[in-house]
């Protein structure tokens, strides 16, 4: 039987008795799980006040056998699925094009959906058509488009911080400040955040959320009591608030054992407040103690100042002024799989470079899209790329991507011209003129494009052939 288990049941409202019963045979996801026919036969009537409890909803038998017969109904769907995308298959190969795995299922989908089965040729036609003009030609400077893409609408971008969409509570860095931000791989954003979102009983109970609000907002002694500093008889006196201490569901217990962890002092408890002496009784050490009292941490998650909550549809979700995203996660009642957070480095050192990528990405198109700037996201994801590409988020700049290119003029050509041409002469590096950058410099054709294509043409064999035609 786990403890764990048991607490985590008498938390959510269910009686201890029962509890013990349930963690004997079940853990927590398993009650997550299992359907309410098989628990019903395991503890009988109560499985209902269970289900209520971890907010499931309880399907009846015959809603089951309904489920069974549309499911009899529906079977021949699939068969007519493999049946379009067959056809789809054999339209691309006669074609002799290509189309993605994704692209195909979708068309599958929608030609279902519509009952288009008559138009499948002109339909693939049309998806090759569009794809084959979206693709990028070969040998283009797609580093290029992707900054003009970027970078143009860029300049629009007003230089303002203001509020988060749906949350007027919370300032939240935006616009160009925020863009910049993103391509610099700040360790530290400016205006730090969270999006907190809940599972089981505390995504539809206000009062189960406000637990986890409580449990992750930072709450400082100064926050829920009085603290006086009395000079003559050279102690610091706190007054907890009730009030303010019942908001917070903080106890008494909690403000004493926080108090004990101070060093060189001696505590008091009396009914309603309590007494702070210094061992060593001169001013200086008072008002040392003094300040170091009111900043005493009582309860909640280091980096996060300030929790709100927000019914968004059927649930309740948490936003958070100030991250912690690691030690958030590791709540009980956090849906870890679509939590998150606008600071980049910490998914990278949770959940990893891939999760680091979608969040440049995601940040930067949101960003931009915030501003009612419409940029492709394959250029934004090309920049994620670039960022990532060597399993650590490295920055666009002299400290990252651009410091670190192969060609020693395009590095000169960024910035502190002088150290690197001379850095690159002491080091005897060769430039082998690749890149775009150093031939626009050298002032020759750059091999991209129409310059990737060499011809050369033997005069005296045209000669000889216009001989021969004569």
């Amino acid at each position: 039987m786990s403890k764990a288990t048991v607490n985590a049941l008498i938390k959510r409202g269910i009686s201890k008795k029962l509890a013990e019963k349930l963690a004997k045979e079940f853990t927590l996801s398993d009650l997550k799980k299992i359907s309410y026919e098989e628990l019903e036969k395991k503890i009988g009537k109560d499985a209902k006040k269970v289900f209520e409890k971890l907010g499931r909803k309880i399907e009846k038998k015959e809603k089951k056998k309904v489920e069974k017969k549309e499911k009899v109904e529906k079977k021949a769907e699939p068969e007519v699925q493999d049946e379009i995308k067959a056809k789809v298959l054999e339209i691309i190969k006669k074609k002799n094009e290509y189309l993605p795995e994704s692209v195909v299922n979708d068309i599958v989908a929608k030609v279902k959906e519509k009952g288009l089965e008559k138009y499948l040729e002109k339909i693939v036609e049309k998806a090759i058509e569009q794809y084959n003009q979206h693709l990028m030609e070969p040998f283009e400077a797609c580093g290029m488009v992707a900054a003009q893409s970027i970078g143009e609408p860029g300049t629009q971008m007003t230089m303002r911080t203001f509020h988060y969409a749906g949350v007027a509570e919370i300032n939240v860095t935006l616009g160009l400040p925020r863009l910049i931000e993103i391509v610099d791989a700040r360790k530290d954003p400016s205006t730090p955040m969270m999006t907190v979102y809940l599972e089981g009983a505390y995504k539809v109970n206000k009062e189960k959320a406000k637990e986890i609000a409580n449990k992750i907002e930072i709450t400082r002694l100064i926050n829920i009591a009085e603290i006086e500093t009395d000079i003559g008889n050279m102690k610091i006196v706190v007054r907890p608030n009730e009030k303010a201490m019942k908001r917070k569901d903080i106890s008494m217990e909690d403000i004493v054992n926080a108090l004990k962890k101070l060093g060189k002092v001696e505590i008091k408890e009396g009914k309603n407040e309590i007494e702070i002496l210094p061992k060593e009784e001169n001013y200086r050490e008072l008002r040392r103690v003094s300040e170091e009292v009111k900043n005493v941490k009582i309860k909640g998650i280091d980096g996060i100042k300030r929790a709100i909550i927000r019914k968004e549809g059927d649930e309740y979700v948490i936003y958070t002024e100030g991250s912690n995203f690691e030690k958030v996660l590791e709540l009980e009642g956090v849906d870890k799989t679509r939590t998150i957070t606008n600071d980049i480095h910490a998914i990278y050192e949770v959940l990893g470079i891939e999760a680091a990528r979608n969040a440049i990405i995601n940040e930067a198109y949101d960003t931009l899209q915030e501003q009612g700037l419409n940029v492709d996201i394959r250029h934004i994801m090309l920049v994620a790329d670039l960022m990532t590409s060597d399993g650590t988020i490295r920055p666009i700049g002299r400290q990252g991507i651009s410091g670190e290119k192969g060609s020693v003029i395009a590095r000169a050509a960024f910035e502190i011209t002088v150290d690197h041409l001379l850095r690159a002469a002491r080091r005897g590096e060769v430039d082998e003129l690749k890149g775009v950058a150093e031939n626009v410099i050298v002032g020759q054709p750059i091999r991209l494009g129409t310059g990737s294509v060499e011809l050369a043409i033997d005069v005296k064999k045209l000669s000889k052939l216009s001989k021969v035609k004569k």
